[in-house]
């Protein structure tokens, strides 16, 4: 399996605290089947993005760690107007493995109101937004229309492991099938940040999604969707979404 969205990379952010802690994170990952991990250091007003640093922590990390999982990198790119700007010049500074992905994160109170010009500006610049869990972003996990849009306009979706296993509360755990049975997921991801409430496993929530839509669909979103991210291909796998109906009214009888 394949990790496109992992906080792996020690002393950068809010995941591994130090090196041993992205040494035991890599141990789990391998032992759950992961075989490639992309490094995913947040890029937003809380800590510096340094793609130098970023490949000198990766290296450091995989001679520790040896061949497997191969470490790779990418960003967990938030939207900020420096970040635009720096995208438009430079776009594999933050792209996943340098190829044409790139995963996009919201706040969580505040959807920017230009999200449509944002996503038609990246695409145009032959990049491929892959938006990461909607299905714990409050005001994204019940807006499965507005998913749907920026699907139909180029967008991919990535939705969190344990949200499948219902580790992010009832709301996410929900929506995360919602979006599953609409066809509106692309890829799984662990987004682990540690070795204890947030490691990197993919293989239970990957059972859980072939039980529900079968092991083709589990394997696509798990397997051969990420591969084709960090090789920079087409993904094999480009469902239709389909249709959200309207919520159901509930009309009182008296008059």
């Amino acid at each position: 399996m394949v990790d496109i969205h992992c906080h792996i990379l020690p002393e950068l952010d809010d995941g591994a605290v130090e090196p041993s802690v992205a040494r035991e994170m890599a141990a789990i990952a391998a032992g759950d089947g992961i075989t490639h991990i992309v490094a995913t250091p947040h890029s937003n007003y809380r800590f510096q993005f340094d793609p130098a640093i970023n490949r000198t922590k990766r290296d450091a990390l995989q001679q520790e760690i040896g061949d497997s999982p191969t470490i790779l990198l990418g960003c967990d790119f938030h939207l900020s107007y420096e970040n635009l700007e720096a995208i438009r010049v430079d776009p594999s500074r933050f792209t996943i493995n340098g190829k044409q992905y790139l995963l996009v994160e919201f706040a969580d109170m505040n959807i920017p109101p230009n999200m449509d010009q944002v996503f038609f500006d990246l695409i145009g610049h032959r990049l491929a937004p892959i938006i990461t869990h909607p299905e714990r972003n409050p005001l994204l996990s019940d807006n499965l229309d507005q998913i749907r849009k920026w699907v139909e306009a180029g967008c991919l979706v990535q939705i969190t492991a344990g949200s499948f296993l219902g580790r992010f509360g009832k709301r996410a755990h929900h929506s995360a099938f919602q979006m599953l049975r609409h066809q509106m997921v692309h890829f799984i991801a662990t987004d682990a940040h540690n070795t204890t409430s947030r490691p990197p496993l993919l293989a239970e929530a990957r059972k859980a999604i072939a039980e529900d839509q079968g092991e083709q669909v589990a394997t696509a979103l798990a397997v051969s969707n990420p591969q084709a991210v960090v090789e920079g291909q087409p993904l094999p796998w480009l469902p239709e979404p389909l249709p959200v109906a309207p919520p159901r009214r509930w009309y009182s009888l008296r008059r």
